[in-house]
């Protein structure tokens, strides 16, 4: 039984290239708070008892000055770079500009986190029962076992319509375990009906009700020691690729095929909410406004 709080790593490094601007602090409601904000506060309320977040160095300041103040004497903070240059030396390629992706932002981690831990995406809005689930979870397992999971939403409580999303498609069995997950980086609604693209361009159905990742993984501490290897695997492989990325999905399918882990999947009520684009704002901000006026938040978070 894992008896430590457990940690919630954010992945805040990203550059958010379609939404234009640092996503991250952008400001959702009156009262300036960021979707940030709510994942910490509903963390904090879900028994977290430590955040680190991996961020780019130029964003360091701006950063530190919105979050260390709202955390300070409620829990461990730790930051994380994630640099292109944070690779083996043999393969570092001074003319990638894209970073590695999600699987190399979480290995920057590795040093910073010994505790069972949670990773999300900073721009997403999980709902306080995705935390309470997860928390409760992390906690009920050995952090020396390789018994991790993930926060499952349904495809179609998921999608934008101002175009297209990339979600992590999960195969789950009949006890509730994830099989594989695939990455498709073009899901968008055409015409009533929900489309994805196929390994040639062409666009095909995709289930409204398909179970997909939002990136909300569990893990023990256990994750680092393969995840290393794996990066090292696929920088070989893409040496060549500069816009090649490590995806969190690859360690996980890296786990399911070589048998050495399991992924139990779980469910909340928690609605998901989130900006890929400038259009989605508006209708996030009232979603926020109306958890505030049923009280599901203060007014205030700090």
């Amino acid at each position: 039984m894992g008896t430590d709080k457990p940690t919630l790593v954010i992945l805040a490094a990203g550059i958010g290239s379609r939404y234009g601007g640092l996503k991250q602090l952008d400001t959702f409601t009156p009262e300036g708070d960021t979707i940030i904000d709510f994942s910490i506060y509903d963390a904090l309320q879900a028994g977290f008892g430590k955040f680190v977040f991996i961020i780019r160095k130029s964003i360091e300041k701006d950063f530190r000055a919105e979050i260390d103040p709202k955390l300070a004497g409620k829990a461990e903070v730790a930051y994380v770079f994630q640099e292109l240059d944070r690779v083996p030396e043999k393969y570092f390629n001074p003319d990638r500009v894209k970073p590695y992706g999600t699987g190399h932002a979480m290995l920057m981690a590795k040093d910073a986190v010994k505790e069972n831990f949670a990773i999300i995406n900073a721009d997403d809005f999980y709902g306080r029962e995705a935390f309470v689930e997860m928390a409760a979870y992390l906690q009920s397992i050995d952090k020396n076992s390789h018994d991790f999971s993930m926060m499952a939403y349904l495809l179609k409580n998921t999608i934008s319509e101002h175009g297209f999303v990339s979600r992590g498609e999960c195969a789950v069995d009949d006890n509730g375990f994830l099989t594989n997950v695939v990455e498709r980086t073009h899901i968008e609604g055409i015409d009533g009906d929900l489309m994805r693209k196929d390994d040639d361009g062409g666009f095909i159905p995709i289930d409204e009700n398909t179970v997909v990742s939002m990136n909300f993984w569990g893990f023990t501490p256990k994750c680092f020691e393969y995840t290393e290897s794996l990066f090292d695997s696929f920088l070989e492989e893409n040496k060549d690729n500069l816009k090649s990325e490590y995806f969190i999905p690859l360690i996980v399918n890296g786990y399911l095929e070589n048998g050495t882990g399991s992924v139990k999947v779980l469910t909340s009520d928690a609605k998901w909410f989130g900006v890929t684009y400038k259009e989605d704002k508006e209708s996030v901000q009232k979603e926020i406004q109306a958890l505030k006026e049923k009280k599901v938040y203060p007014r205030h978070l700090w």
